[in-house]
């Protein structure tokens, strides 16, 4: 990855796949990029922030998780369902409440986003989507999005493939594009880095962007 990044003025854009509230590192790799392809025909991978996502609250890091149907191995992300049978809804939106239900601009931001899920969207990629249009809409990123691309197209167009490389179960960590820069939370004295992106949103507000400049590794 050192490699393909010291090289990126020849690199315009990124191909990455769909994660659920993304965490910072996520944002800064687009922010890195003119271009964005959103990648659902790859390989959904269980138990990666394809479908989770980690929040502070008073006592710990909680992790969220989309719970989803069954599915074959080597299913295309596209096809992956959500599974409301399980009252998933009702623990997010909680959680999200209990934690930052105090946070300076919580409400200021969190309505829109809480309409999402009334939609109560059948694929996890239609509510990962959505949901990221609006948070790279308050961090202010405008950049030219590609949704639904084949991964033959998106290599053709010199994208950097960063499909998986901000994953929860590697050991390197941080990612290189990203650098810990400290901002204010509701929880805790000590500062928690690379959370998802609604802990900065909530916490900073029309900050939020400058935080993920800084994050930057590669400015």
């Amino acid at each position: 990855m050192s490699e393909i990044l010291s090289n990126r003025n020849e690199i315009t854009g990124i191909r990455i796949e769909l994660q659920y509230l993304p965490c910072l590192a996520y944002f800064t790799c687009l922010l890195k990029y003119d271009r964005i392809y959103i990648d659902i025909e790859e390989r959904y991978v269980k138990q990666t922030y394809r479908n989770r996502c980690s929040v502070l609250t008073a006592n710990k890091i909680d992790l969220l998780t989309v719970p989803v149907q069954g599915y074959e191995a080597a299913t295309p992300t596209k096809d992956i369902k959500i599974d409301y049978g399980q009252d998933w809804i009702r623990r997010h939106l909680g959680c999200l409440q209990s934690a930052y239900g105090k946070s300076p601009f919580y409400e200021f931001y969190a309505p829109e986003l809480l309409q999402i899920y009334d939609k109560k969207l059948a694929y996890l990629v239609d509510l990962n989507y959505e949901l990221l249009t609006i948070c790279l809409r308050l961090v202010g990123v405008k950049k030219e999005v590609q949704y639904n691309l084949s991964g033959a197209v998106i290599e053709e167009s010199g994208a950097f493939n960063a499909i998986s490389l901000i994953n929860n179960k590697k050991s390197t960590f941080p990612p290189e594009c990203y650098k810990p820069e400290p901002y204010y939370q509701t929880f805790g004295n000590d500062f928690v880095s690379n959370l998802s992106i609604i802990d900065l949103l909530f916490n900073m507000g029309p900050e939020a962007r400058s935080v993920l400049l800084r994050s930057c590794k590669f400015q």
